[in-house]
């Protein structure tokens, strides 16, 4: 029985098909036989192969594609398909503004307008042409520039961020906070350009370094080949790190629950080889001349679907009879600062998240910021403020899925404390 998610699915691919089809047929009959023919063939090679990969990758996976063709291929198909997704949009919403004076036309003034003579045909067809040559050209624009994108997937961008504190002590001002998060090292593909974003880290001599998440992609071998290049990450206060959503392993097959138990410790192990402190729903106190400010670091804890693994109550257990100051949280789901931090966790001063990469997609500025993924997550990157309370959202060192940065590009945080 077809689930009603497919059926919802399938006509929405149909659609977009229907309309993309529609303007290349319409622009490409004013070219010249030969062209017409081979344009039209290399059209229907790429929607063919398209749609046979909405079948294919995730029924084959990504481990049996050699890594460097898959991730072109799949960057190739994506740039197609959002592409088309443009076109059918820009025609949907132009066939609407079409249908509605014709239908206007009909019910007032039938008869000298009879059904099937649109008024004006000449004009109609001519702005049917005009409409469908620019949505292929914006569609077209668009698939260019994420081809472009694949060349920012390494530049790294820093952000400096300075943070007043409430009943922050005195020996903390000025404490120097490396953040980065959804480092997603299965992607990589270039240990040089990696090796560079670390140097940038350690030549900023920060006095703490913290990761929010997403070692990996699934599998806790995607690090080895940089194991060495991330242990160079060394600070006064050391690093912490915490699990993301992508470390359980959560998103592929495995031949039993046990392997994928046993991927999950090994994840872990490689933290420790990093010389990286994993917190696990556990919280460490960090001390500057005898005065002390707590570190909580919990496991993936997600409002949008993803498996809640995180417990605060473990995590922050034993910290009610010691009087810290302030309170730092590391949670790689910036959902869960307003499902639960905000509401019961009121004395977390700072929260630092990542996971939403933002969108690795959408307009980034100074005063302005915008992304498709902002309407699935409100906070979804940089600094957010409830009264005395921070959320920080990293953008990400790392990459997944669409091989590149457009308009978001990655990040590496400095907090200052003050």
């Amino acid at each position: 029985m077809i689930s009603k998610q497919l059926l919802v699915f399938a006509l929405f691919i149909l659609l977009i098909e229907y309309y993309s089809f529609t303007a290349i047929r319409n622009v490409l009959r004013h070219t010249n036989g030969s062209l017409h023919s081979w344009l039209f063939i290399l059209y229907l090679i790429l929607s063919l192969v398209t749609l046979w990969s909405l079948f294919a990758f995730p029924h084959y996976g990504r481990s049996v594609w050699p890594s460097v063709t898959f991730k072109y291929f799949v960057n190739i198909l994506i740039g197609v398909f959002i592409g088309k997704v443009v076109v059918a949009v820009i025609m949907l919403f132009a066939d609407i503004l079409m249908i509605i004076p014709n239908v206007i036309s009909f019910l007032f003034s039938f008869k000298n307008h009879p059904v099937g003579s649109p008024p004006e045909g000449s004009r109609f067809i001519s702005r049917f042409t005009f409409i469908s040559q620019t949505a292929l050209l914006i569609g077209g624009a668009l698939t260019a520039s994420l081809a472009y994108g694949m060349s920012n997937r390494y530049r790294y961008q820093f952000k400096n961020v300075k943070l007043s504190l409430k009943d922050l002590p005195d020996e903390f001002k000025g404490l120097r906070i490396i953040q980065i998060s959804d480092i997603h090292s299965g992607s990589f593909d270039d240990p040089e350009a990696v090796t560079k974003g670390v140097e940038a880290i350690m030549q900023e001599k920060p006095d703490l370094i913290l990761f929010t998440g997403d070692l990996v992609n699934d599998r806790a071998m995607e690090i080895v080949p940089y194991l060495k290049v991330f242990n160079q990450l060394k600070a006064p206060l050391g690093v912490y790190s915490v699990l993301g959503n992508h470390d359980y392993g959560d998103y592929i097959s495995w031949p039993s629950e046990k392997e994928k138990k046993e991927n999950l410790e090994m994840l872990k192990q490689h933290h420790s080889d990093l010389g990286w402190r994993l917190l696990v729903n556990e919280h460490v106190l960090l001390e500057r001349n005898n005065c002390q400010i707590a570190l909580i670091g919990i496991e993936n804890w997600g409002a949008r679907g993803f498996t809640k693994y995180g417990d605060m109550k473990k995590a922050v257990a034993g910290l009610e009879g010691i009087e810290v100051p302030v309170k730092i949280l590391l949670s790689h789901d910036p959902s869960h600062w307003e499902a639960e931090v905000r509401k019961d966790y009121q004395d977390i001063a700072l929260t630092l998240s990542g996971h939403t990469h933002g969108m690795q997609f959408g307009i980034d500025i100074p005063g302005f910021k915008w992304s498709p993924v902002q309407y699935v997550y409100k906070q979804w990157a940089g600094l957010y403020q409830q009264e005395n309370q921070y959320l920080y959202v990293n953008r990400g060192f790392g990459f997944i899925g669409y091989q590149g940065r457009l308009g978001v590009l990655p990040e590496i945080t400095l907090i200052e404390l003050a």
